[in-house]
């Protein structure tokens, strides 16, 4: 399912396997056998999630091997990252919508694209804090 979200295969693998890890996550090995993959597929997958603020790594002291585990709240924390992301692109996709000159079909896609981006923007601040009041409300469950 979240492949057809858009993220790549291996990444999303992993990113379910991390949320059924025991408290303080897997190795990379743990992950590989747990997956029945390569450790570089399990390197890349989690550098992906790394990237992405949904992972974080956490070192062991007084061991050679790390381990991977989820950003607490990173659902929702990279949805508000990403506000910026959107807005920027609505801007970036307004300017193409004031170049396209006499083809107002394009300006109208444009137009609806930046709309839609910057009510995301606006709206994904206040669903986050519904989420928070409601999660906080109800800590066992939706």
């Amino acid at each position: 399912m979240i492949t057809a979200a858009g993220m790549p295969r291996m990444p999303a693998r992993v990113l379910m396997a991390l949320v059924a890890a025991p408290a303080g996550g897997y190795t990379a090995a743990e992950l590989a056998e747990r997956l029945e993959v390569s450790p570089a597929a399990v390197s890349g997958a989690v550098r992906y999630l790394q990237d992405a603020h949904f992972a974080r790594r956490l070192p062991s002291a007084g061991r050679r091997r790390d381990r991977y585990d989820l950003v607490a709240d990173s659902f929702h924390s990279v949805v508000i990252g990403n506000l910026p992301v959107y807005i920027r692109m609505a801007d970036y996709v307004e300017k193409i919508a004031a170049a396209t000159g006499d083809e107002p079909a394009a300006a109208e896609r444009a137009a609806q694209m930046a709309g839609f981006l910057r009510f995301m923007a606006e709206r994904m601040p206040q669903l986050v804090d519904e989420w928070i009041a409601q999660r906080d409300a109800n800590p066992t469950g939706p």
